[in-house]
Protein backbone atom coordinates (compact mmCIF):
# COMPACT_ATOMS: atom_id res chain seq x y z
CA UNK A 1 0.00 0.00 0.00
CA UNK A 2 1.55 3.34 -0.94
CA UNK A 3 2.17 5.42 1.94
CA UNK A 4 -0.42 8.05 0.83
CA UNK A 5 -3.54 6.00 -0.41
CA UNK A 6 -4.80 8.64 -2.49
CA UNK A 7 -1.77 8.25 -4.84
CA UNK A 8 -0.25 5.77 -8.07
CA UNK A 9 2.40 3.60 -7.08
CA UNK A 10 6.40 4.52 -6.28
CA UNK A 11 9.05 3.08 -8.09
CA UNK A 12 10.01 0.95 -4.76
CA UNK A 13 6.26 -0.21 -4.28
CA UNK A 14 5.99 -1.24 -7.78
CA UNK A 15 9.14 -3.46 -6.82
CA UNK A 16 7.82 -4.86 -3.53
CA UNK A 17 4.20 -5.71 -5.47
CA UNK A 18 6.11 -7.96 -7.55
CA UNK A 19 7.29 -10.39 -4.70
CA UNK A 20 3.79 -11.96 -4.59
CA UNK A 21 4.83 -15.59 -5.48
CA UNK A 22 4.47 -15.90 -9.18
CA UNK A 23 5.20 -18.56 -11.01
CA UNK A 24 7.88 -17.66 -13.98
CA UNK A 25 10.04 -20.54 -15.63
CA UNK A 26 12.96 -19.97 -17.41
CA UNK A 27 15.88 -21.89 -17.95
CA UNK A 28 14.00 -25.20 -16.18
CA UNK A 29 13.72 -23.65 -13.18
CA UNK A 30 11.31 -21.18 -11.47
CA UNK A 31 11.97 -17.68 -10.68
CA UNK A 32 11.84 -16.89 -6.84
CA UNK A 33 11.78 -12.73 -7.13
CA UNK A 34 11.90 -11.13 -10.59
CA UNK A 35 13.39 -7.96 -8.67
CA UNK A 36 16.46 -10.06 -8.23
CA UNK A 37 16.54 -12.42 -10.62
CA UNK A 38 19.24 -11.10 -13.40
CA UNK A 39 16.81 -11.99 -16.03
CA UNK A 40 14.34 -9.48 -14.71
CA UNK A 41 16.33 -7.16 -12.46
CA UNK A 42 16.81 -4.13 -14.59
CA UNK A 43 14.00 -4.10 -16.73
CA UNK A 44 11.81 -4.19 -13.47
CA UNK A 45 13.57 -1.03 -12.47
CA UNK A 46 13.43 0.38 -16.00
CA UNK A 47 9.32 0.52 -15.00
CA UNK A 48 10.11 1.35 -11.57
CA UNK A 49 11.59 4.46 -12.96
CA UNK A 50 8.23 5.48 -14.89
CA UNK A 51 5.93 4.98 -11.36
CA UNK A 52 9.29 7.36 -9.68
CA UNK A 53 8.34 10.21 -12.70
CA UNK A 54 4.81 10.61 -11.76
CA UNK A 55 6.09 11.98 -8.18
CA UNK A 56 8.84 13.92 -10.14
CA UNK A 57 8.19 17.62 -9.79
CA UNK A 58 9.85 17.91 -13.35
CA UNK A 59 7.76 15.25 -15.01
CA UNK A 60 4.76 15.57 -12.88
CA UNK A 61 2.73 18.22 -14.51
CA UNK A 62 3.40 16.54 -17.78
CA UNK A 63 2.22 13.12 -16.56
CA UNK A 64 -0.55 13.68 -15.03
CA UNK A 65 -3.63 14.64 -14.20
CA UNK A 66 -6.40 14.97 -10.88
CA UNK A 67 -8.53 11.15 -10.80
CA UNK A 68 -11.97 11.72 -11.29
CA UNK A 69 -12.59 8.51 -8.72
CA UNK A 70 -13.09 11.18 -5.96
CA UNK A 71 -10.20 10.09 -3.89
CA UNK A 72 -8.28 13.44 -4.31
CA UNK A 73 -5.38 11.86 -5.54
CA UNK A 74 -3.83 12.06 -9.61
CA UNK A 75 -2.75 9.62 -11.98
CA UNK A 76 -1.30 8.69 -15.11
CA UNK A 77 -3.20 10.89 -18.11
CA UNK A 78 -3.63 8.15 -20.12
CA UNK A 79 -5.72 6.22 -17.28
CA UNK A 80 -8.62 8.44 -17.61
CA UNK A 81 -10.79 9.38 -21.06
CA UNK A 82 -10.62 12.37 -22.73
CA UNK A 83 -13.73 14.48 -23.61
CA UNK A 84 -11.95 17.24 -25.96
CA UNK A 85 -8.94 17.03 -28.47
CA UNK A 86 -7.16 19.40 -26.50
CA UNK A 87 -7.13 17.22 -23.50
CA UNK A 88 -6.51 14.00 -26.03
CA UNK A 89 -3.21 15.65 -26.87
CA UNK A 90 -1.53 16.97 -23.40
CA UNK A 91 -2.43 13.01 -22.80
CA UNK A 92 -0.62 11.76 -26.01
CA UNK A 93 2.50 14.28 -24.70
CA UNK A 94 1.90 11.91 -21.26
CA UNK A 95 2.52 8.97 -23.29
CA UNK A 96 5.40 10.13 -25.05
CA UNK A 97 7.42 11.63 -22.38
CA UNK A 98 6.92 7.91 -20.25
CA UNK A 99 8.19 6.63 -23.38
CA UNK A 100 11.30 8.68 -23.39
CA UNK A 101 12.79 7.60 -20.38
CA UNK A 102 13.39 3.93 -22.27
CA UNK A 103 13.93 5.61 -25.24
CA UNK A 104 10.99 4.02 -27.26
CA UNK A 105 12.36 0.57 -26.42
CA UNK A 106 9.26 -0.54 -23.76
CA UNK A 107 6.27 -0.67 -25.77
CA UNK A 108 3.99 -2.93 -23.13
CA UNK A 109 4.63 0.26 -20.34
CA UNK A 110 2.06 0.19 -17.62
CA UNK A 111 0.33 2.78 -19.94
CA UNK A 112 -0.16 0.25 -22.59
CA UNK A 113 -2.82 -1.02 -21.30
CA UNK A 114 -4.35 2.12 -19.73
CA UNK A 115 -5.38 2.25 -23.56
CA UNK A 116 -8.27 -1.04 -22.42
CA UNK A 117 -8.96 0.36 -18.46
CA UNK A 118 -10.06 3.88 -19.61
CA UNK A 119 -12.58 2.78 -21.61
CA UNK A 120 -13.98 0.72 -18.12
CA UNK A 121 -14.76 3.88 -17.10
CA UNK A 122 -15.94 5.82 -20.64
CA UNK A 123 -18.27 3.24 -20.92
CA UNK A 124 -19.27 0.49 -18.11
CA UNK A 125 -22.52 -0.20 -19.74
CA UNK A 126 -20.99 -2.07 -22.30
CA UNK A 127 -20.26 -4.95 -20.11
CA UNK A 128 -23.83 -5.35 -19.35
CA UNK A 129 -24.54 -7.24 -16.37
CA UNK A 130 -20.76 -6.97 -15.35
CA UNK A 131 -20.65 -3.04 -15.39
CA UNK A 132 -19.80 -2.99 -11.65
CA UNK A 133 -16.83 -4.81 -12.21
CA UNK A 134 -15.69 -2.16 -15.18
CA UNK A 135 -16.29 0.47 -12.60
CA UNK A 136 -14.73 -1.11 -9.99
CA UNK A 137 -11.63 -1.68 -12.03
CA UNK A 138 -11.39 1.91 -13.63
CA UNK A 139 -11.48 2.87 -10.57
CA UNK A 140 -8.42 1.00 -8.93
CA UNK A 141 -6.04 1.04 -11.76
CA UNK A 142 -6.54 4.70 -11.78
CA UNK A 143 -6.19 5.54 -8.57
CA UNK A 144 -3.01 3.36 -8.51
CA UNK A 145 -1.98 3.14 -12.30
CA UNK A 146 -1.36 -0.94 -11.61
CA UNK A 147 0.67 -2.44 -14.31
CA UNK A 148 -1.40 -4.25 -16.58
CA UNK A 149 -0.52 -6.57 -19.42
CA UNK A 150 -2.72 -8.22 -22.15
CA UNK A 151 -2.88 -12.05 -23.54
CA UNK A 152 -5.08 -11.98 -26.47
CA UNK A 153 -3.78 -13.88 -29.19
CA UNK A 154 -4.20 -17.92 -29.03
CA UNK A 155 -0.63 -20.11 -29.29
CA UNK A 156 0.05 -21.52 -33.11
CA UNK A 157 -1.29 -24.88 -32.44
CA UNK A 158 -3.92 -26.23 -34.52
CA UNK A 159 -4.96 -23.26 -36.05
CA UNK A 160 -6.46 -24.86 -38.86
CA UNK A 161 -9.17 -26.24 -36.69
CA UNK A 162 -12.05 -24.16 -35.27
CA UNK A 163 -11.57 -22.59 -31.80
CA UNK A 164 -13.74 -25.12 -29.69
CA UNK A 165 -12.20 -28.09 -30.95
CA UNK A 166 -8.52 -27.13 -29.75
CA UNK A 167 -10.06 -27.20 -25.85
CA UNK A 168 -6.51 -28.67 -24.60
CA UNK A 169 -4.54 -25.43 -26.00
CA UNK A 170 -7.24 -22.26 -25.98
CA UNK A 171 -8.42 -20.38 -23.26
CA UNK A 172 -12.11 -21.45 -22.25
CA UNK A 173 -14.23 -21.84 -19.23
CA UNK A 174 -14.05 -25.55 -17.36
CA UNK A 175 -16.44 -24.87 -14.81
CA UNK A 176 -18.15 -21.77 -12.24
CA UNK A 177 -18.46 -21.67 -8.50
CA UNK A 178 -19.48 -19.39 -6.05
CA UNK A 179 -16.49 -17.73 -5.84
CA UNK A 180 -15.76 -16.94 -9.76
CA UNK A 181 -15.02 -18.90 -13.03
CA UNK A 182 -12.30 -21.71 -13.56
CA UNK A 183 -10.40 -21.48 -16.22
CA UNK A 184 -8.23 -23.62 -18.23
CA UNK A 185 -5.98 -23.01 -21.63
CA UNK A 186 -2.92 -20.66 -22.36
CA UNK A 187 -2.47 -17.29 -24.39
CA UNK A 188 0.49 -15.40 -25.83
CA UNK A 189 2.15 -13.46 -26.51
CA UNK A 190 2.05 -12.27 -22.72
CA UNK A 191 5.12 -9.75 -23.55
CA UNK A 192 6.00 -7.95 -20.24
CA UNK A 193 4.07 -10.26 -18.12
CA UNK A 194 6.57 -11.32 -15.67
CA UNK A 195 7.08 -7.50 -14.89
CA UNK A 196 2.84 -6.86 -14.06
CA UNK A 197 0.32 -6.94 -11.44
CA UNK A 198 -2.51 -7.97 -13.58
CA UNK A 199 -3.36 -9.62 -17.06
CA UNK A 200 -5.98 -9.01 -18.92
CA UNK A 201 -7.21 -12.06 -21.15
CA UNK A 202 -9.45 -11.51 -24.33
CA UNK A 203 -9.83 -12.72 -28.15
CA UNK A 204 -8.64 -11.87 -31.23
CA UNK A 205 -7.78 -13.53 -34.09
CA UNK A 206 -9.04 -14.12 -37.64
CA UNK A 207 -11.37 -16.64 -36.22
CA UNK A 208 -14.51 -15.87 -34.22
CA UNK A 209 -15.39 -17.83 -31.11
CA UNK A 210 -18.36 -20.27 -31.85
CA UNK A 211 -19.38 -21.26 -28.22
CA UNK A 212 -19.85 -19.42 -24.74
CA UNK A 213 -17.05 -21.28 -22.96
CA UNK A 214 -14.24 -19.72 -25.03
CA UNK A 215 -16.50 -16.27 -24.41
CA UNK A 216 -14.57 -14.82 -22.11
CA UNK A 217 -12.91 -11.63 -21.06
CA UNK A 218 -11.28 -11.41 -17.54
CA UNK A 219 -8.46 -9.90 -14.93
CA UNK A 220 -6.39 -12.03 -13.67
CA UNK A 221 -4.20 -11.64 -10.42
CA UNK A 222 -0.64 -12.60 -11.71
CA UNK A 223 -0.09 -14.29 -8.65
CA UNK A 224 -3.67 -16.55 -8.87
CA UNK A 225 -2.75 -20.39 -8.53
CA UNK A 226 -2.39 -22.46 -10.96
CA UNK A 227 -1.17 -19.31 -13.80
CA UNK A 228 2.21 -20.07 -15.05
CA UNK A 229 4.13 -17.83 -17.38
CA UNK A 230 7.29 -19.91 -19.64
CA UNK A 231 9.33 -17.32 -20.93
CA UNK A 232 11.44 -16.89 -23.82
CA UNK A 233 15.33 -16.77 -22.83
CA UNK A 234 16.01 -13.94 -21.44
CA UNK A 235 18.08 -10.91 -23.10
CA UNK A 236 19.07 -9.33 -19.86
CA UNK A 237 20.39 -12.62 -18.94
CA UNK A 238 22.46 -13.09 -21.77
CA UNK A 239 23.72 -9.39 -21.62
CA UNK A 240 24.25 -9.51 -18.05
CA UNK A 241 26.90 -12.98 -18.43
CA UNK A 242 28.29 -12.24 -22.06
CA UNK A 243 28.73 -8.23 -21.27
CA UNK A 244 28.67 -4.99 -19.76
CA UNK A 245 26.18 -2.26 -20.16
CA UNK A 246 28.76 -0.65 -22.68
CA UNK A 247 28.37 -4.04 -25.17
CA UNK A 248 24.50 -4.17 -24.80
CA UNK A 249 22.99 -0.71 -23.37
CA UNK A 250 19.27 -1.91 -24.11
CA UNK A 251 19.03 -5.46 -23.91
CA UNK A 252 20.37 -5.15 -20.30
CA UNK A 253 17.62 -3.00 -18.58
CA UNK A 254 15.02 -2.84 -21.31
CA UNK A 255 13.91 -6.17 -22.20
CA UNK A 256 10.05 -7.03 -21.89
CA UNK A 257 10.54 -10.93 -21.69
CA UNK A 258 7.84 -12.53 -23.86
CA UNK A 259 5.89 -15.36 -22.05
CA UNK A 260 3.65 -17.77 -22.85
CA UNK A 261 1.07 -17.06 -20.14
CA UNK A 262 -0.66 -20.68 -18.94
CA UNK A 263 -4.33 -21.21 -17.10
CA UNK A 264 -4.36 -24.80 -15.13
CA UNK A 265 -7.71 -24.40 -13.78
CA UNK A 266 -7.71 -21.28 -12.24
CA UNK A 267 -9.88 -18.96 -10.31
CA UNK A 268 -11.37 -15.86 -11.74
CA UNK A 269 -13.10 -13.87 -9.19
CA UNK A 270 -16.66 -12.89 -9.95
CA UNK A 271 -15.48 -8.96 -9.82
CA UNK A 272 -12.84 -9.90 -12.23
CA UNK A 273 -14.75 -10.81 -14.83
CA UNK A 274 -16.55 -8.69 -17.59
CA UNK A 275 -17.63 -11.20 -20.14
CA UNK A 276 -18.60 -14.24 -19.34
CA UNK A 277 -20.54 -16.36 -22.26
CA UNK A 278 -21.63 -14.29 -25.14
CA UNK A 279 -20.51 -14.91 -27.67
CA UNK A 280 -20.84 -11.60 -29.89
CA UNK A 281 -19.65 -9.22 -27.25
CA UNK A 282 -16.45 -11.32 -26.86
CA UNK A 283 -16.06 -11.29 -30.77
CA UNK A 284 -16.61 -7.73 -31.18
CA UNK A 285 -15.19 -6.69 -27.86
CA UNK A 286 -11.51 -5.65 -29.86
CA UNK A 287 -13.45 -2.91 -32.09
CA UNK A 288 -16.30 -1.90 -30.38
CA UNK A 289 -15.04 -0.91 -26.66
CA UNK A 290 -12.26 2.03 -28.07
CA UNK A 291 -9.53 -0.26 -26.98
CA UNK A 292 -8.44 -0.19 -31.10
CA UNK A 293 -8.72 3.54 -31.20
CA UNK A 294 -6.70 3.80 -28.33
CA UNK A 295 -3.37 1.34 -27.89
CA UNK A 296 -3.17 2.24 -31.80
CA UNK A 297 -2.86 5.66 -30.12
CA UNK A 298 -0.56 4.80 -27.68
CA UNK A 299 1.17 2.39 -30.28
CA UNK A 300 2.01 5.00 -32.45
CA UNK A 301 3.09 7.90 -30.15
CA UNK A 302 5.83 4.95 -28.71
CA UNK A 303 6.69 4.45 -31.97
CA UNK A 304 7.42 7.98 -33.01
CA UNK A 305 9.95 8.48 -29.50
CA UNK A 306 11.84 5.32 -30.75
CA UNK A 307 12.40 6.55 -34.00
CA UNK A 308 13.77 10.13 -32.56
CA UNK A 309 16.17 8.24 -30.62
CA UNK A 310 17.11 5.60 -33.37
CA UNK A 311 17.18 8.75 -35.96
CA UNK A 312 19.94 10.89 -33.57
CA UNK A 313 21.52 7.52 -33.39
CA UNK A 314 21.94 7.02 -36.99
CA UNK A 315 23.32 10.58 -37.57
CA UNK A 316 26.09 9.91 -35.14
CA UNK A 317 27.21 6.62 -36.66
CA UNK A 318 27.76 7.64 -39.74
CA UNK A 319 29.54 11.21 -38.92
CA UNK A 320 31.70 9.26 -36.69
CA UNK A 321 32.12 7.21 -40.18
CA UNK A 322 32.98 10.29 -42.36
CA UNK A 323 30.34 9.33 -44.57
CA UNK A 324 27.74 11.53 -43.23
CA UNK A 325 27.95 14.70 -46.23
CA UNK A 326 27.38 11.83 -48.34
CA UNK A 327 24.35 12.98 -51.11
CA UNK A 328 23.30 9.16 -50.78
CA UNK A 329 23.83 8.70 -47.52
CA UNK A 330 21.96 12.40 -47.07
CA UNK A 331 19.06 10.60 -48.83
CA UNK A 332 19.10 7.72 -46.34
CA UNK A 333 18.77 9.63 -43.42
CA UNK A 334 16.45 11.88 -44.64
CA UNK A 335 14.24 8.85 -45.35
CA UNK A 336 13.92 7.50 -41.65
CA UNK A 337 13.14 10.91 -40.56
CA UNK A 338 10.18 11.06 -42.95
CA UNK A 339 9.37 8.01 -41.64
CA UNK A 340 9.78 9.57 -38.06
CA UNK A 341 7.79 12.39 -38.74
CA UNK A 342 5.04 10.21 -40.61
CA UNK A 343 4.33 8.60 -37.21
CA UNK A 344 4.25 11.83 -35.38
CA UNK A 345 1.60 13.43 -37.99
CA UNK A 346 -0.59 10.04 -37.21
CA UNK A 347 -0.17 10.77 -33.65
CA UNK A 348 -1.25 14.44 -34.14
CA UNK A 349 -4.16 13.43 -36.35
CA UNK A 350 -5.74 10.98 -34.32
CA UNK A 351 -5.35 13.63 -31.08
CA UNK A 352 -6.68 16.29 -32.60
CA UNK A 353 -9.53 14.76 -35.10
CA UNK A 354 -11.33 12.16 -32.28
CA UNK A 355 -14.30 10.30 -32.53
CA UNK A 356 -16.68 10.59 -30.25
CA UNK A 357 -17.68 8.05 -27.83
CA UNK A 358 -19.48 7.40 -24.69
CA UNK A 359 -21.10 9.57 -22.22
CA UNK A 360 -19.39 12.27 -23.96
CA UNK A 361 -15.62 11.42 -23.78
CA UNK A 362 -13.66 10.66 -27.53
CA UNK A 363 -11.40 8.46 -28.61
CA UNK A 364 -8.30 8.45 -30.68
CA UNK A 365 -9.57 8.70 -34.51
CA UNK A 366 -9.11 5.27 -35.58
CA UNK A 367 -8.39 6.06 -39.41
CA UNK A 368 -5.20 7.34 -38.94
CA UNK A 369 -4.44 4.49 -35.70
CA UNK A 370 -5.25 1.54 -38.64
CA UNK A 371 -2.87 3.31 -40.79
CA UNK A 372 -0.10 3.14 -38.50
CA UNK A 373 -0.76 -0.47 -37.99
CA UNK A 374 -0.09 -0.99 -41.47
CA UNK A 375 2.77 1.46 -42.07
CA UNK A 376 4.70 0.25 -38.83
CA UNK A 377 4.90 -3.43 -39.78
CA UNK A 378 6.60 -1.77 -43.25
CA UNK A 379 8.34 0.68 -41.30
CA UNK A 380 11.05 -0.25 -38.97
CA UNK A 381 12.35 -3.03 -40.84
CA UNK A 382 12.48 -0.48 -44.08
CA UNK A 383 14.80 1.60 -41.45
CA UNK A 384 16.82 -1.00 -39.97
CA UNK A 385 17.48 -2.19 -43.71
CA UNK A 386 18.69 1.45 -44.23
CA UNK A 387 20.89 1.29 -41.25
CA UNK A 388 22.66 -1.56 -42.41
CA UNK A 389 23.12 0.06 -45.81
CA UNK A 390 24.74 2.89 -44.48
CA UNK A 391 26.37 2.39 -41.90
CA UNK A 392 27.82 -1.09 -43.10
CA UNK A 393 30.56 -3.34 -42.04
CA UNK A 394 31.12 -0.49 -39.05
CA UNK A 395 28.27 -2.57 -37.28
CA UNK A 396 30.27 -5.78 -37.33
CA UNK A 397 33.92 -4.12 -36.57
CA UNK A 398 33.77 -3.70 -32.95
CA UNK A 399 35.92 -4.86 -30.31
CA UNK A 400 34.35 -8.07 -28.87
CA UNK A 401 33.71 -6.06 -25.52
CA UNK A 402 34.81 -3.39 -23.02
CA UNK A 403 37.39 -5.25 -21.79
CA UNK A 404 39.40 -5.43 -24.65
CA UNK A 405 39.35 -1.44 -23.76
CA UNK A 406 40.78 -1.79 -20.30
CA UNK A 407 43.54 -3.90 -21.87
CA UNK A 408 46.69 -1.76 -21.94
CA UNK A 409 48.15 -3.73 -24.66
CA UNK A 410 45.25 -3.72 -26.81
CA UNK A 411 44.10 0.06 -26.13
CA UNK A 412 46.82 1.60 -28.29
CA UNK A 413 45.65 -0.11 -31.26
CA UNK A 414 41.92 0.39 -30.67
CA UNK A 415 42.68 3.89 -29.87
CA UNK A 416 44.64 4.52 -33.45
CA UNK A 417 42.56 2.03 -35.27
CA UNK A 418 38.90 1.93 -33.96
CA UNK A 419 38.83 5.74 -34.06
CA UNK A 420 36.44 7.91 -35.45
CA UNK A 421 36.15 10.59 -37.95
CA UNK A 422 35.59 14.28 -37.39
CA UNK A 423 37.78 13.94 -34.17
CA UNK A 424 35.74 11.32 -32.92
CA UNK A 425 37.86 9.53 -30.28
CA UNK A 426 37.71 5.37 -30.46
CA UNK A 427 35.60 4.76 -27.39
CA UNK A 428 33.37 7.29 -28.16
CA UNK A 429 32.58 5.71 -31.74
CA UNK A 430 32.14 2.37 -30.41
CA UNK A 431 30.32 3.49 -27.65
CA UNK A 432 27.85 4.61 -30.45
CA UNK A 433 28.06 1.40 -32.83
CA UNK A 434 27.67 -0.83 -29.76
CA UNK A 435 24.17 1.02 -28.98
CA UNK A 436 22.97 1.10 -32.74
CA UNK A 437 23.48 -3.02 -33.00
CA UNK A 438 22.05 -3.22 -29.69
CA UNK A 439 18.96 -1.36 -31.45
CA UNK A 440 19.13 -3.64 -34.81
CA UNK A 441 21.41 -6.66 -34.71
CA UNK A 442 21.87 -8.60 -31.43
CA UNK A 443 19.11 -11.03 -30.49
CA UNK A 444 17.34 -8.09 -28.60
CA UNK A 445 17.50 -5.90 -31.59
CA UNK A 446 16.52 -9.14 -33.66
CA UNK A 447 13.55 -9.17 -31.06
CA UNK A 448 12.54 -5.31 -32.03
CA UNK A 449 11.60 -6.37 -35.52
CA UNK A 450 9.64 -9.00 -35.22
CA UNK A 451 7.77 -6.95 -32.35
CA UNK A 452 7.05 -4.24 -34.83
CA UNK A 453 6.08 -6.50 -37.49
CA UNK A 454 3.28 -8.43 -35.57
CA UNK A 455 3.08 -5.70 -32.47
CA UNK A 456 -1.31 -5.09 -33.58
CA UNK A 457 -1.65 -7.89 -35.40
CA UNK A 458 -1.43 -10.42 -38.30
CA UNK A 459 0.05 -9.17 -41.20
CA UNK A 460 -3.52 -9.93 -43.24
CA UNK A 461 -5.86 -8.47 -40.05
CA UNK A 462 -4.14 -5.44 -39.84
CA UNK A 463 -4.64 -4.23 -43.77
CA UNK A 464 -8.10 -6.45 -43.67
CA UNK A 465 -9.49 -4.46 -40.92
CA UNK A 466 -8.82 -0.78 -42.79
CA UNK A 467 -11.62 -2.44 -45.60
CA UNK A 468 -13.97 -3.49 -42.57
CA UNK A 469 -13.85 -0.51 -40.63
CA UNK A 470 -14.36 1.73 -43.58
CA UNK A 471 -17.60 -0.36 -44.54
CA UNK A 472 -18.56 -0.64 -41.55
CA UNK A 473 -18.72 3.91 -40.87
CA UNK A 474 -19.93 4.10 -44.08
CA UNK A 475 -16.60 5.16 -45.61
CA UNK A 476 -16.37 2.92 -48.26
CA UNK A 477 -19.58 3.37 -49.70
CA UNK A 478 -18.64 7.43 -49.83
CA UNK A 479 -14.99 6.22 -51.88
CA UNK A 480 -17.49 4.50 -54.26
CA UNK A 481 -20.20 7.46 -54.72
CA UNK A 482 -17.58 9.73 -55.14
CA UNK A 483 -15.62 7.56 -57.95
CA UNK A 484 -19.49 7.72 -59.58
CA UNK A 485 -19.74 10.95 -59.17
CA UNK A 486 -16.72 11.33 -61.41
CA UNK A 487 -18.45 8.86 -63.78
CA UNK A 488 -21.77 10.41 -63.86
CA UNK A 489 -19.98 13.59 -65.73
CA UNK A 490 -20.08 11.58 -68.81
CA UNK A 491 -21.63 8.81 -70.82
CA UNK A 492 -21.38 7.42 -74.45
CA UNK A 493 -22.65 10.92 -76.01
CA UNK A 494 -20.16 12.96 -74.03
CA UNK A 495 -20.85 15.23 -71.55
CA UNK A 496 -24.00 15.14 -69.35
CA UNK A 497 -23.73 18.77 -68.64
CA UNK A 498 -22.72 22.36 -70.19
CA UNK A 499 -19.80 22.94 -67.99
CA UNK A 500 -17.33 21.62 -70.09
CA UNK A 501 -17.48 21.34 -74.49
CA UNK A 502 -17.48 17.97 -76.12
CA UNK A 503 -14.74 17.63 -78.86
CA UNK A 504 -17.11 17.27 -81.82
CA UNK A 505 -15.72 20.40 -83.57
CA UNK A 506 -12.28 18.69 -83.11
CA UNK A 507 -12.36 15.03 -83.16
CA UNK A 508 -10.24 13.50 -85.91
CA UNK A 509 -10.63 10.11 -85.30
CA UNK A 510 -13.79 10.10 -85.12
CA UNK A 511 -14.60 12.12 -88.39
CA UNK A 512 -12.38 10.28 -90.35
CA UNK A 513 -14.83 8.69 -93.62
CA UNK A 514 -13.51 5.19 -95.21
CA UNK A 515 -13.35 5.58 -99.01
Amino acid sequence: MSQDSRLPLTGAEYLESLKDGREIWLHGKKVKDVTTHPAFRNSARSIARLYDALHDPETKDILTRPTDTGNGGYTQRFFQPDTSPEDLFKTRDAIAAWSRLTYGQMGRSPDYKASFLATLGANPEYYGEYADNARYWYKEAQEKNWFFNHAIINPPVDRDKPIDEVKDIFIHKVGETDEGIIVSGAKMVATGSALTNYNFIAHYGALAIPSPEFALVFVADMASPGIKLISRPSYELNAAVTGSPFDFPLSSRFDENDTVIIFDKVLIPWQNVLVNGDVDKANSFFAESGFLNRFTFHGVTRLAVKLDFVSGLLMKALRGNGTDKFRGVQAQIGEVIAYRNMFWALSDAMALNPQPSANGTVIPNIDYGLAYRVFMSDGWPRIKDIIETVVAGSLIVQPSSVKDFQNEELRPYIDQLYRGSNGIEAEEKIKVIKLLWDVIGTEYGGRHELYERNYSGNNENIRMENLFMAQERGQAQYFEDFAQQCMDDYDMNGWVNDTWINPDDMNVTFNIEEK
